[in-house]
């Protein structure tokens, strides 16, 4: 029978988790953690995702602010915010939505983020930290997918694993986290991407296979071997014949796949969700090591 990594169920075990920590710290008159999200015009899909951080942060008991900027807002007036939020004592952590209007260099305002601030994990010095197994805010996907295969228990000790997609926010991250000399990791990973040969025949040794590359439904039962652990990162809007006009797909054919799984990650109600709590997460650890230096 195939396991469900149910992130949803996770994700509720986690903020009741947090829930508890914030309350103590108010009890103990201790000021509640601060996640600012800052979003860049009127993009459907950001705006849902924004929107859920901030429902979440109220049911843990943690402070938000939204900014919502004017998507003609220029890169220096942008960087300008980002300053400002750097320089907030009362903000302990932020993200900036991506993606961002294509006249915004991404990279420059991801490099103007404090990285003790950086929720998302996104800042260089954070991924060059992770890389040397230092202390750091780890991406919230890869620490959402980590997460979700430690408190199930799933075995990565020795296990091929197969990431799909390379990108710094994913697949890069990941593969260091799933090799190091922790557990869940101690995998032997290998990365493919779009310009990767013979990837079916790659997809077909992997122990746990990972894809993340934002293409609906793009794995197939013949990509999977049989009792494969599989990872659906992908979260894609695909034009349906109902009320909302769209359904959400992920990368993983799962109807066709889930049967030669022991475990897999649905869509919606998986990683998403995974990500999203690793943001607060995230927020948490910053805000004990602001306060720690200002106790020292």
């Amino acid at each position: 029978m195939t396991l469900l990594l149910d992130g949803k169920k996770i994700s509720l075990e986690i903020q009741s988790e947090i829930k508890t920590e914030i309350q103590a710290l108010i009890t103990s008159g201790k000021k509640n953690p601060h996640l600012a999200a800052v979003l860049v015009g009127n993009d459907g899909a950001s705006t849902t995702y924004v929107q859920s951080k901030i429902r979440l942060c109220n049911a843990v008991g943690m402070l938000s602010t939204f900014i919502h900027l004017p998507e003609t807002i220029s890169e220096k007036e942008l960087l300008k915010v980002v300053n400002e939020l750097n320089d907030d004592n009362d903000i302990n952590g932020f993200i900036i939505q991506l993606p961002l209007p294509k006249h915004i260099n991404e990279t420059n305002i991801i490099e103007a983020i404090d990285p003790n601030k950086d929720a998302d994990g996104f800042h260089p010095i954070n991924l060059g930290r992770l890389q040397l197994g230092l202390p750091a805010f780890v991406s919230a996907t890869p620490a959402g997918i980590v997460t979700l295969l430690e408190r199930y228990h799933v075995e990565t000790s020795g296990k091929h694993c197969v990431i799909i997609g390379r990108s710094n926010i994913v697949g890069t991250p990941l593969s260091i986290l799933l090799s190091r000399n922790t557990n869940p990791g101690n995998c032997t990973v290998t990365i493919c991407h779009s310009r990767s040969k013979n990837l079916k025949e790659i997809c077909l040794q992997a122990d746990i296979l990972i894809a993340a590359i934002g293409k609906p439904e793009f794995v197939t039962a013949d990509m999977v071997k049989e009792g494969a652990v599989v990872i659906d990162v992908g979260i894609s809007r695909v034009d349906a014949d109902n009320e909302k006009g769209y359904l959400i797909k992920g990368d993983v054919k799962y109807n066709e796949v889930a049967p030669k799984c022991s475990a897999i990650s649905p869509v919606p109600g998986g990683v998403g969700l995974m990500t999203v709590i690793s943001l607060l997460m995230n927020t948490m650890k910053a805000y004990k090591n602001q306060n720690s230096k200002i106790n020292q």
